[in-house]
């Protein structure tokens, strides 16, 4: 009997943690949702933006999209200039099985178009706001994946800092520099009247366009590691600033290779067996 009743308070332990965990699970899990329901992914004006509106997207989530992968595709945009203007030329990810899944990776804003630009226009487009659940744990932080290379320094401007100076200085100051991952940017400024904000896309860049920032630094000695290979781009949001000509674009290469003291000791010594 004693055996009996221990076997059924464990099979009932068992039941409790089991239904725990389904209700832990089920709280936590993501959606999955088809982008313009039945009307899948095309050119329809409005149809997108009075979906989107209807919903709340968190990280985790996944997106659909369905269409004819023969005449359609999804472009992924890095800025609301590049959204607004259907400009596809610098996509930040290019879709074309008819049959994608997107999964929302990070809080931001998202921006989809598809790169026929009629299309795009004629209302085939997605813009959409990701946040965290509260209800969902925060992922932990990824694991270091790599130690980046100990790099150069970069006073932005030199002795004369960051401030307004002729239209093309900081044009002509960053051409004049190869610049790597692992570098450095200093900008130093007057915190009171100036700022550092990183934006996304050419478009941002060229209309001097503050409202979607990446980064805003503002302490007036900020230290900017590049940590990516691409195009970066630094504006100043203080009226005026930026479109007199306050803004730095650097086109950032793959890090140096990093030499071993004996790959350095083997480089030399094939450099002396060939000067001899």
């Amino acid at each position: 009997m004693a055996t009996t009743t221990t076997t059924t308070r464990v099979k009932k332990k068992i039941l409790f943690v089991m239904t725990t965990l389904t209700v832990l699970l089920g709280s936590c899990s993501a959606t999955i949702y088809k982008v313009g329901d039945s009307d899948g992914w095309s050119a329809k004006d409005d149809t997108y933006y009075s979906w989107a509106d209807r919903k709340e997207f968190h990280v985790g989530d996944s997106l659909v999209f369905d269409y004819d992968g023969n005449f359609n595709d999804v472009t992924q945009v890095s800025g609301a200039l590049e959204y607004q203007f259907c400009d596809s030329s610098s996509p930040k990810a290019v879709y074309k099985t008819g049959h994608d899944v997107v999964t929302l990776t990070e809080p931001g804003f998202y921006y989809f178009i598809s790169s026929n630009h009629s299309q795009c226009s004629s209302g085939q487009r997605l813009d959409i706001l990701v946040t965290h659940d509260p209800s969902r744990p925060l992922p932990p932080p990824p694991p270091p994946t790599k130690i980046l290379p100990f790099g150069k320094m970069y006073k932005v401007g030199d002795s004369k800092g960051w401030k307004v100076y002729n239209s093309d200085f900081y044009y002509k100051w960053s051409e004049e520099k190869l610049f790597h991952v692992g570098d450095n940017l200093l900008f130093e400024y007057a915190n009171e009247v100036n700022d550092v904000l990183e934006i996304s896309g050419d478009l941002e860049f060229k209309f001097c366009d503050p409202t979607s920032p990446i980064a805003v630094h503002k302490t007036g000695h900020d230290l900017v590691k590049l940590t990516k290979p691409g195009v970066h781009y630094f504006i100043s949001s203080e009226t005026g600033h930026c479109d007199a000509g306050l803004k730095l674009r650097v086109m950032v290469a793959p890090a140096l290779p990093k030499f071993s003291p004996i790959d350095r000791f083997f480089r030399w010594l094939s450099t002396f067996r060939h000067h001899h």
